[in-house]
Parts: C-alpha cells; structure tokens; sequence
C-alpha cells in the first residue's frame, strides 16, 4: 500500500512539472529583432463602422511596410464573437495581439488568456477592464469629451439644453468620452438626456427621434460617435428643426457633411493614424524594447470654417 501511495505522489509531481505554464514556442515573443516571420492578429470590434475600416487600414498599411503578416477578424460588435475571434487568432500561432474590443470588460477574460500563453496585447481605441496590456494606443477621450462640451458651450450658451448620444455601454470609449463631456457640460449646460445609440447610424436616428419627442426643446446634440451624429441629423431634418450637433472621430462622411453644412463640428481622431501606432509599437514590444503604456494620437476639432 505504501509503494502506491508514493508511485501516486511520483506520478501527480511528474504531471504537475511536465505540465507547467510556458507557453508553446510559437507563442513566445521574438525578441531577436528579426520580425521577417511574425504574424499579428488583429481583432476589430467592427468593419461596419467606417472609423474602423481606417483602422484596419493603418494596422495592414504599417504592417506591409515592414513585412509583416497581419491576420485580421472582425467581431460584427458581437463580445462573444470576438472572444472566439482572438481565441481562433491565438490557435494560429499569431505572435502578437492587436484588440479593438467591443466590450472592455468582456475582453478581459482573452487578455489573460494570452497573457497566460505569452502573448502580448496591445488595445486599440478602447482599452482592457484586466489582464496585462503592453499599450493602450488612442485618442485622448476624456479631453475629446472636453472639447465637444467646450465647443458647444460656445455655441449655444451658458445653460443650453442639451442630449448625448452614448456609445455601447461597458466600451473604455463611451465611459471616457462621457466623462470628458459630463466634466464641462454638468457645470456649463443643461444635459437633459443622455441616451444609448451604441454608435450606430440607424440606431442615432431612431433614438434622436424619441428624444426629440421628449424634448422639444433641445437646443444642441453631443453625439459620441460622427455614425451616431449622422443619424442623428438625419432625425432633426425629417424634424423640420435646426438643431447643431457635434460628432466625434472625423469620418470622412462626417467631414463631407460639415462641408455640406448639415453635421456642425466633429472631434477628429485620425484612426489610420492610431492603426500604425499601434503596429510600431507591436515592433518595439516583439524586439523586447520598453513601450509606454498609455500611447496618445492627437485630436483636433474640425468645423467648416
């Protein structure tokens, strides 16, 4: 009985040794500066937004530039697709992990996932609720929702009515953008109603319409995304009223629109922009060198003038 016993004991510490964390070779990070054979798997939460399609753009653009592979999915704003998406992105031997999440918080669970595998994360426009994430490439939100509550303060006045359109609930974006905005608007501006429309045109206008509804009154929109905003406009023309409202990451359909003189401002990102940011990042993380953690696109306010 006493020989099993430690036969048992032998058994489970072989296992428990022979089955230790490292991760498999293909998912370590190349930290020998030949980047000839690396593969990036980037995760967007969306290619039916247009600021995204810019993104995957700078990420492919950057990537060809230096010769690296890129493998690219697109979550269709769904969590769970895309936490199958990055799981599928990992089984394929990718080196290096670039996220757009759709929820920062759902996406938590795949980072640690690949922290475990030794595979570096980098977020993209939204950032990661947990797990480790070698940089955090974006607009600087909190200030973005600054400006446009500054803009519109200027625009409409002291004590204006004013609606928000929010983006989808539990993203970095929407959380940062609001309070940029909320930090100006609360003290200088009447914010009569603030409403999701998960940055979505379709879903902008239907919610604008029942807000226009219940505010008659409303004298200015702060709309999250220019997708939103667009919509949005679309709810205020079919109105009859003339209402300005602002967007926020410079689309080209949004900028088309401030030229025609519907939508009245944006606050530009410059997403092609962040897409090769974060790209050059992924090449100083995967050569071992020291990336910051916070890595700011800069963002200007765009009206017709």
């Amino acid at each position: 009985m006493k020989k099993l016993i430690l036969l048992s004991a032998a058994l489970l510490l072989a296992l428990t040794t022979g089955c230790s964390m490292q991760p498999p070779s293909w998912a370590k990070p190349n930290t020998g500066g030949d980047l000839k054979d690396i593969k990036i798997g980037l995760s967007v939460s969306t290619l039916d937004n247009p600021f995204f399609v810019s993104l995957k753009n700078g990420v492919e653009a950057e990537a060809k530039k230096e010769g690296i592979e890129t493998i690219i999915v697109d979550a269709q704003n769904d969590s769970a697709k895309q936490s199958n998406d990055v799981e599928d992105l990992m089984q394929k031997g990718v080196n290096i992990l670039l996220i757009n999440p759709c929820d920062s918080a759902a996406i938590s669970t795949e980072v640690e996932s690949a922290n475990n595998l030794g595979i570096p994360v980098i977020t993209i426009d939204r950032s990661s609720d947990k797990g480790d994430v070698k940089a955090f490439v974006a607009s600087d939100n909190v200030k973005g929702g600054q400006m446009a509550a500054e803009y519109l303060e200027k625009l409409v006045g002291k004590g204006a009515k004013v609606v928000e359109l929010q983006g989808v609930a539990g993203a970095s974006a929407t959380r940062e953008r609001g309070k940029g905005f909320h930090d100006i608007a609360d003290k200088e501006l009447d914010v009569v109603a603030s409403q999701a429309a998960d940055f979505d045109r379709t879903k902008g206008l239907n919610v604008m319409e029942n807000l226009l509804q219940a505010h008659p009154d409303v004298q200015a929109v702060f709309a999250q995304n220019d997708e939103m905003a667009l919509g949005a406009i679309e709810a205020i023309q079919s109105s009859g009223k003339d209402i300005p409202v602002i967007g926020f990451d410079g689309s080209d359909d949004a900028l088309k629109s401030i030229q025609e003189g519907k939508l009245t401002a944006t606050v530009a990102q410059q997403p092609e922009l962040i897409g090769q940011m974060a790209v050059q990042a992924a090449n100083d993380v995967l050569q071992g060198k020291t990336v910051d953690k916070s890595i700011p696109a800069p963002l200007k306010l765009v009206t017709k003038e």
